[in-house]
């Protein structure tokens, strides 16, 4: 009987590392499958939160980030969902959807930004009431009949003549200031020793800004010059 039981135990020794390992296995194949479900349901959480925060159902989502990666993506990088689903898409009923839908939330986007810069404005006055506040050149609301002012602080006469015969056409302006080395205190002695109306300034119908580049890229190297953005982008007026 002893040498029975010996002989089913030596048996079986070498079955014992067969079985541990085919265990480790079957344990690292179930902590694989788990994790890779884990992380299947965070990108499905994470692309139904995207897709809702887009009002797009997750499907369309899932549409706008297959489309991304492929030729849309190379031809248009960085475009919106909305506006990526508006251009591919497969029928006259899905692209006038998504125009729709692009307008209404532009319509919410401009409101929130107007309402905002609202109370910037208000509190510029409340704040800083004897200051001019000064702008970047992205901040300032070129387009819809604005004009863009571009001098120079050392051009004397034929600068200051131009500021005094746009101001006096009380059309929407924006000036900007080439040179100013970015230093807001550059723009507002300028402004000061020009007389620029403060109240101007404060309502938004003319800007004071630093020039980023704007002149050297649009100006055709003139100075003082005068542009308008147009369907062909910013050209020069005769103003």
């Amino acid at each position: 009987m002893k040498l029975t039981s010996i002989a089913l135990v030596l048996g079986l020794a070498p079955l014992f590392p067969v079985a541990a390992a085919l265990q480790t296995e079957q344990s690292q194949q179930g902590n694989t499958a788990s994790v890779s479900t884990t992380l299947q349901a965070l990108e499905e959480e994470q692309s139904k939160k995207s897709a809702q925060e887009w009002g797009l159902t997750t499907e369309e989502w899932q549409r706008y980030q297959q489309l991304s990666k492929g030729r849309r993506g190379i031809l248009s990088p960085g475009l919106d969902p909305i506006t990526t689903l508006g251009i591919e898409a497969r029928t006259e009923e899905e692209r006038r959807h998504y125009a729709d839908l692009s307008v209404k939330q532009d319509f919410q986007r401009v409101e929130a930004e107007l309402a905002f810069q609202r109370e910037v404005n208000a509190a510029w006055v409340r704040v800083y009431p004897g200051i001019l506040p000064v702008q970047s050149a992205g901040d300032a609301r070129q387009g819809n009949g604005r004009l863009a002012l571009f001098v120079r602080s050392d051009c004397g006469v034929p600068c200051e003549t131009k500021v005094a015969s746009l101001l006096a056409t009380q059309r929407p302006l924006d000036i900007y200031l080439v040179g100013s080395g970015g230093k807001d205190e550059a723009v507002r002695d300028w402004a000061r020793k020009l007389a620029i109306p403060v109240e101007r300034v404060k309502a938004k119908t003319l800007t004071l800004n630093h020039d980023r580049g704007q002149w050297i890229k649009f100006g055709q190297g003139r100075m003082p010059v005068v542009l308008q953005q147009g369907e062909n982008g910013w050209q020069v007026t005769a103003y």
